[in-house]
């Protein structure tokens, strides 16, 4: 029960502190927003509002409003009694200008006088009020010797607050360098939260250096075994990297509990020691949500997404419940995969269990949706959010272009602009997309001349890609070349692999060759680069070339990237390799194969070998489209799927021209929606036709 107590007033206090953080900003009106109601606060924490009212009354004063607070309490300020009470809420009102990042000279020499007066005048539990309130101003005015002086007076506990302040702003190194000194000055702050609180600050500051010495400190101080201190201990070394060190420590823990786990388990995943972190999360003697959830997301973050889906489901059999951390992490795993089935479940389980949709879990379902080929249900979502951000509006444009709605997300553009939602370097990306997939080059180009006259935001490479990508679709290889040219940073490999994927469409043999030049000059190993050039010699039918390319890759182990397709099933991933027969129901779904291409025959559908670029016969050529990846898994989803389901699959590679004309005319003789994502973009096919428009 203690526990408990302790911590709603642990909670009560971060509050007040976000407040006082939120008027020393000038930010009063916010500072009602962030206080929980029904939260009691004590006439210490009022910041001078007096003894049973709440820290709200104590902050509303002022007119922007921290001018009409001043002025107040320099009238009521010649009331001695009144004094220790009302110093913490002068210093509060104080004005700070926009940023933070400096302080006009008025300003500073207000917090000069004020604290001149709180040091003449204050009582003891006026020091510990006001030290905190001034102590923002001070820090982001850069008066250090002021700051300096201030912190011989302050108390032990104003310290701790203090410290608090730093880490939630991330300046962690200040936050030690000025603490550590009072240890020297015959303060001996031995106090567990102080100890912990800094220790989190190095952790965030990933200072590690500062950390270890704490730790010598925490040591000398006599404050272990205290679980707590050993805990931030053990997580400052994790948030810093030096896991050996963490684990070290936590192996000589004589008590444990589900924080110490987790931290080392938290720190192996952030290194990417997912195997290492499996085995600990194995080893513990009971696990939370947050256990289980680090768990998760180290899955997701290696890539390993199915293994996050079996982790979660491994989850719920051990009955404990997911929190909008957990669904997050479900819901990514399920983007990456295309599974809108599991998707849609974790979904009705957050609604079961009351999670609830706030921006971060309605942004991560949007990207689901988006990325699963069902832009509807994306922008049923978007219309149910009560709040948006940046990254909500963001995410819809991106979803938009890449499902072939091109001037539909130029629209969403537009409605974002008159929500007065400034766009950042990752909307443009979606714009100019959405421009590249619709073939909007003109405005495409003045998207991207908008972004700096406009907006004065810097293209990155990320952004000339795209407008290297609108200008190769459209086959204007010297424009994109050009362009090139003149970035002002260095061409990495995907834009001279955008360039040679141009080239091959539009078969241009010169610049073709100078982009996989660049590209193998980068990256030799990369085996996109031979594969595109060795089909572009093959489509200008220089054989010659091509059999010299396919020698280099042998001799230097270079192999083509196999085509894969996912298809998600009744909650099951499954997975086709082209030509490969491993499925258990593979006898089934090569004749179902075989059946579905007679039927296209005869319905008129001639394959197209111009993309098999092998010197083989015709018949040898038909083989091989035959059997790729794409076409197995539509075989298998007619066989075992209802009619009315539409069919999903995820390729890893670029769909090729045959499998797209191949599942148009599926689509229309078996009156089936199918929707294909491959590496570039959503194909949606749906009575013969396709979003795409043939427009590559």
């Amino acid at each position: 029960m203690d526990d408990i107590t302790k911590e709603w007033h642990d909670m009560a206090r971060r509050d007040i502190l976000k407040r006082r953080m939120l008027a020393a900003a000038g930010g009063c009106f916010g500072a009602g927003v962030v206080f929980p109601s029904g939260v009691e606060t004590s006439a210490v924490d009022a910041f001078g509002a007096g003894v049973g009212t709440s820290a709200g009354d104590g902050l509303q004063g002022g007119d922007g409003i921290n001018g009409g607070a001043s002025y107040i309490m320099k009238k009521k300020n010649r009331a001695e009694g009144e004094r220790s009470l009302r110093f913490p809420l002068e210093a509060t009102a104080i004005p700070r200008p926009e940023g933070h990042r400096c302080c006009r000279l008025p300003t500073l020499l207000a917090g000069v006088q004020l604290h001149t007066r709180r040091a003449r005048c204050a009582t003891p539990s006026a020091v510990h009020l006001v030290g905190n309130p001034f102590f923002p101003g001070r820090r982001h005015d850069g008066a250090c010797a002021a700051g300096r002086a201030a912190r011989q007076r302050w108390r032990h506990a104003c310290c701790v607050e203090c410290a608090y302040v730093w880490p939630q702003e991330k300046q962690a190194v200040q936050a030690v360098m000025l603490l550590i000194p009072g240890y020297c000055e015959g303060w001996r702050c031995a106090h567990a939260g102080l100890y912990i609180t800094v220790l989190s600050a190095c952790g965030k500051g990933n200072d590690v250096l500062l950390g270890m010495q704490l730790h010598k400190r925490v040591i000398e101080s006599g404050v272990l075994p205290v679980l707590k201190v050993e805990n931030a201990l053990v997580d400052m070394y994790a948030e810093c990297g030096e896991m050996e060190a963490a684990w070290d420590l936590f192996e000589v823990m004589q008590v444990r509990n589900i924080v110490s786990w987790t931290s080392v388990i938290c720190g192996c995943v952030r290194l990417g020691q997912v195997d290492r972190a499996r085995v600990l999360f194995d080893r513990m003697p009971e696990r939370d949500t947050v256990s289980w959830t680090a768990m998760i997301e180290g899955y997701v973050q290696a890539g390993q997404f199915r293994e996050a889906l079996e982790m979660f489901r491994e989850m719920q059999l051990s009955k404990v419940r997911a929190d909008e951390f957990t669904m997050v992490s479900i819901v990514t795993a399920c983007t990456q995969l295309g599974a809108l089935e599991t998707g849609e479940w974790a979904r009705i389980y957050m609604n079961r269990h009351g999670i609830k949709m706030d921006t971060f879990v309605g942004n991560a379902l949007i990207d689901m949706y988006s990325k699963c080929g069902s832009i509807e249900r994306a922008l049923d979502v978007f219309n149910e959010m009560h709040s948006r951000d940046k990254f909500t509006w963001t995410a819809v444009i991106l979803g938009l272009a890449v499902n072939g709605h091109g001037l539909e997300a130029i629209d969403m553009f537009d409605r974002m602009l008159r929500a007065f939602e400034a766009p950042d370097e990752v909307t443009f990306i979606g714009v100019l997309t959405a421009c590249t997939h619709a073939g909007l080059v003109d405005k495409g180009r003045d998207f991207f001349l908008s972004m700096t006259v406009t907006y004065r935001i810097a293209p990155n490479v990320m952004h000339y890609g795209c407008i290297i990508d609108l200008l190769g679709r459209a086959g204007k290889l010297r424009e994109a070349l050009e362009t090139i040219g003149k970035m002002p940073m260095k061409p990495n490999s995907a834009i001279w692999g955008t360039l040679l994927a141009a080239c091959r469409v539009h078969g241009n043999s010169e610049i073709g060759e100078l982009a996989a030049e660049r590209l193998l000059e980068l990256e030799p190993e990369n085996s996109m680069a031979y594969v595109l050039l060795s089909n572009l010699y093959a489509k200008s039918n220089r054989w010659g070339d091509v059999r010299w390319l396919r020698q280099l890759m042998m001799e230097k182990g270079i192999k083509k990237e196999p085509g894969c397709s996912l298809i998600e099933m009744n909650g099951t991933i499954h997975e086709f390799v082209a030509g490969d027969r491993s499925h258990p129901m593979s006898e089934e779904i090569y004749s179902k194969l075989d059946m579905l291409l007679m039927d296209l025959k005869n319905d008129g559908y001639v394959p197209d070998v111009t993309e098999v670029f092998v010197q083989v016969t015709e018949e040898e050529k038909q083989k091989v489209l035959y059997w790729h990846s794409e076409k197995l898994a539509v075989a298998f989803a007619l066989l075992v799927s209802e009619s009315s389901v539409t069919i999903r699959i995820v390729k890893n590679l670029r769909m090729c021209l045959d499998c797209q004309n191949a599942i148009k005319l599926i689509t229309k003789l078996y009156m089936r929606e199918i929707v294909v994502r491959d590496r570039t973009r959503f194909h949606h096919f749906r009575h013969g036709l396709c979003s795409c428009k043939d427009y590559w």
